[in-house]
């Protein structure tokens, strides 16, 4: 596709969503409601064609020599579509906040203020690899009143075509614009450029992928951007804790699956618990094949685990997002020096302390500065699901707007309200 073709296409798109806009501003509760359902009910009933479409994915992706935690993100297996339909089913049967008046209050002057919760307009998602974010935006789109232009991965583009045909299909029976979720058409790279160039349609851009493109999306785009860079994730065993209990989280932190930004990558254990602790994870680890880099006094404490993947960790390994059966492993004095080795490696994703001493615990709560930040849990449940939002766009390590994962609220906006009888000013 040549340039003025694309130009074309995107201002085309932007056209139709900021249309679409205005309408699912006004839809109502019952009416997105009633989209959310039907696609659920179209997701159950196509789990055969979207699994051939994303069969054409795959095989694509494998003779392309995709890396295995990436082919992971593309498979829409029928657990995955299940997990999209539940999604929409849990949004739908949450409440509408569009409309909702907050914090409303009487003033001296006789006037009540208070702020009105709307929807943002038309969203613009730019994302890599896994299918199931077509559904996950789209659903919210929905349910927030916004419009959403989607541009997934030209990895995806026969599964996210196939998706998004479903979703324009749910938003016809409801009596919605079909424009009101569109895909991109195009895998030309070039629409990317436009998309994020159109202030005069697109009010916010999300990008949801590797290092690389949020941050060419954030330095490229001219309208905000709701971004998270990468997922370098915690967990730190304190002294006290239940030992059984740390090994369970901890390995489910890890292994549970690796591809996920919620994962996490590095490992910190109090040194008085580390002789206890680190044989019982190690061999865990090492049975699943997880390669452990670690510092010197836990490569010591972890020397005697049979079949144990051992190396010595660098300056590298502590800021490092591994998506792979890899973790970092580094031995601390305690809780100050947890919070501090986390505040100065993490990616303010999520991070976890594991602890019996509610002191320490409330500590971590409120000194780690991560947009989600867990006691006695694995990361893993840093999610818009896990979180009963119905779903996610994202999980933003921003500090303005929307931080941690990105619901219904994260796409929507605040706007003061005024009710008079008839005042003026003096």
């Amino acid at each position: 596709m040549n340039a003025s073709n694309t130009t074309e296409l995107m201002n085309t798109l932007g056209s139709q969503a900021k249309a679409a806009s205005a309408l699912m501003a006004r839809a109502s509760a019952a009416t997105k409601r009633h989209a959310l359902l039907s696609l659920a009910v179209l997701l159950r009933t196509h789990v055969d064609g979207l699994q051939v479409e994303n069969d054409k994915d795959l095989q694509r992706a494998r003779a392309a020599g995709l890396a295995d935690p990436l082919i992971d993100r593309l498979k829409l297996t029928p657990a995955a579509i299940e997990t999209c339909a539940q999604g929409c089913e849990q949004l739908a049967g949450m409440a509408d906040v569009i409309g909702e008046v907050i914090g409303l209050r009487q003033m001296p002057s006789g006037i009540r203020v208070g702020q009105m919760r709307v929807p943002i307009g038309v969203f613009g998602m730019i994302y890599e690899s896994r299918p199931n974010v077509t559904i996950e935006a789209a659903s919210l789109a929905i349910k927030s009143g916004n419009a959403a232009i989607l541009r997934g991965g030209s990895e995806a583009i026969d599964s996210n075509r196939a998706l998004a045909a479903l979703v324009q299909q749910a938003l016809t029976s409801a009596s919605l614009p079909p424009d009101a979720v569109q895909l991109v058409p195009t895998t030309d790279r070039a629409a990317v450029g436009q998309l994020i160039t159109m202030p005069q349609y697109v009010d916010v851009i999300i990008p949801r992928g590797g290092k690389g493109l949020i941050q060419r999306i954030s330095a490229e785009a001219k309208m905000p951007v709701i971004k998270h860079l990468d997922g370098n994730c915690h967990t730190y065993v304190d002294d006290p804790c239940d030992i059984a209990m740390a090994v369970t989280v901890a390995d489910n932190a890890k292994t549970q699956k690796y591809s996920p930004c919620n994962a996490t990558e590095s490992l910190l254990v109090a040194r008085a618990v580390a002789a206890e602790f680190l044989p019982r994870i190690g061999a865990i680890y090492a049975a699943k094949g997880v390669e452990m880099r670690a510092c010197p006094e836990s490569l010591a404490l972890l020397a005697a685990v049979p079949g144990a993947s051992l190396s010595a960790a660098s300056e590298a390994d502590w800021s490092e997002e591994y998506l792979a059966p890899v973790i970092s492993i580094k031995l601390v004095a305690g809780l100050d020096e947890a919070i501090d080795h986390i505040n100065r490696y993490s990616s303010h994703h999520t991070d976890a302390i594991l602890t019996t001493d509610h002191r320490h615990a409330q500590r971590f709560l409120r000194e780690v500065d991560s947009a989600s930040v867990m006691v006695n849990a694995s990361t893993r449940f840093a999610d818009g699901f896990e979180y009963g939002l119905g779903a996610e766009i994202g999980i933003s390590t921003d500090k303005f707007h929307a931080r941690g994962p990105v619901g219904v609220e994260g796409l929507t906006s605040l706007k003061y309200v005024v009710l008079g009888e008839g005042e003026v000013r003096g």
